[in-house]
């Protein structure tokens, strides 16, 4: 069942950390809380490696909430994801920060009918290898996590609509589907309205526009 949300600006003195705020949803999550008035700390890989929970707690430090949008394509993806799985839930309660918001995959995602959509007829699978590492990191979170990180693991549906209009903050959590689309732009609204006020706790959803 999906259920209808809409963008709301939410807890303006939250204050917020982004990793991976170079990549196109992270700087959409940087533009956005800056739209909203949140204040925010755009991180980058230069400023240090997401894998090292050392790292992660100077970075986070002063933060209350961490959104996660980061991969690196030289890495392995099944020791990349569970890697930075593991030094996020180490780093961000040593830093005080409570919530972490991390961008996920659709391809993990179960479906209305409960098979994971890269299972599905068709599916591409030339990717397969990047689909099970990203859903390995959703594991070690999970695994990792202590009481004191309330996380969620957020993706589109589907895809990503990087042609069409924002629909102004619009969006719905939905099962994962194919033909699903959101625009960068509104699946930042969502990560930042789970970032600061937050209704899904140890789970990963799909999100798609209303």
């Amino acid at each position: 069942m999906t259920n209808e949300i809409s963008g709301t600006d939410n807890a303006t003195t939250t204050r917020v950390i982004v990793f991976g705020a170079t990549g196109r949803v992270g700087r959409a999550v940087v533009d956005g809380a800056r739209a909203r008035g949140v204040e925010v700390t755009a991180v980058g890989r230069a400023d240090g490696e997401v894998t090292s929970a050392a790292d992660v707690a100077r970075l986070a430090a002063g933060h209350d909430a961490a959104v996660v949008a980061v991969y690196d394509a030289q890495a392995a993806p099944g020791e990349f994801f569970p890697a930075m799985a593991r030094a996020l839930a180490a780093g961000l309660p040593q830093a005080g920060v409570r919530r972490l918001v991390s961008v996920g995959l659709a391809s993990v995602l179960p479906t209305a009918d409960g098979i994971p959509l890269m299972d599905t007829p068709g599916y591409p699978q030339e990717w397969r290898e990047f689909y099970v590492g990203h859903g390995a990191g959703t594991d070690a979170l999970r695994a990792a996590a202590p009481e004191a990180l309330d996380w969620a693991v957020l993706s589109p549906a589907g895809d990503f609509d990087h042609e069409g209009t924002p629909a102004g903050g619009g969006y719905a959590f939905a099962p994962a589907d194919a033909a699903a689309r959101i625009t960068p732009a509104d699946f930042a609204g969502a990560l930042l309205d789970e970032a600061t006020a937050p209704t899904l706790h140890g789970t990963h959803t799909g999100v798609t526009t209303a």
